[in-house]
């Protein structure tokens, strides 16, 4: 998975996936007062945006403590990929939950942060990322930062988005998300075999 900063954008952006969330986040904050959601909307990217981080800087000494390979990693990250690019495919089976729940209090972290922005997939993809290429960590701390930073805007704006498009509309590009997400993930898993094969030979 060879990234630029443009790249590595555009696929945390897919795997965060802010307006596939957007129905999620609505439902989750129907029941808290409409000036408070901002401020908790905030406050979970912010959570998400410190967790990934966290994989992101301590990736590599991870992978060295459990003694993983890159490759190991790349084939991981490749799996969940599909798993999760799967779920967006089809929503039936999506592991955002039911969207008609209403959390009974305020969300903190669970489910919104994690594992809503920063799941699996995001956390490994992050990992992969520095662990590929450490010498440009601060292009995939910036990458991050912006995707965080849309995600935030996207979902500062839900409710109206919601209103304005229709759930027919955003789970449609959903789907569009989690197709580019299957070529990516197929992508991923092919290199990992095809390097694995050349390391037998």
């Amino acid at each position: 998975m060879d990234n630029t900063f443009v790249s590595a954008t555009i696929l945390l952006l897919l795997i965060t996936d802010p307006l596939g969330g957007v129905p999620v986040f609505v439902n989750a904050l129907r029941g808290v007062a409409p000036k408070r959601r901002p401020k908790i909307i905030l406050r979970e990217v912010s959570i998400a945006f410190i967790i990934l981080l966290m994989f992101m800087l301590g990736g590599h000494s991870f992978l060295e403590m459990f003694q993983l390979s890159d490759l190991s990693l790349q084939l991981a990250g490749g799996i969940i990929l599909f798993l999760i690019a799967m779920r967006m495919v089809f929503p039936a089976a999506s592991s955002h939950g039911n969207q008609n729940d209403v959390l009974p209090e305020e969300p903190l972290i669970v489910p919104l942060a994690v594992p809503m922005l920063a799941g699996p997939s995001a956390m490994a993809t992050v990992m992969l990322m520095v662990s590929q290429a450490p010498d440009r960590k601060l292009e995939w701390i910036a990458a991050l930062a912006v995707t965080m930073s849309v995600c935030a805007v996207v979902l500062l704006l839900s409710g109206q988005m919601q209103r304005l498009l229709g759930d027919s509309v955003l789970k449609a590009f959903e789907r569009l998300m989690g197709l580019i997400l299957v070529v990516l993930a197929v992508e991923m898993i092919l290199k990992s075999v095809r390097i694995f094969i050349q390391s037998l030979s």
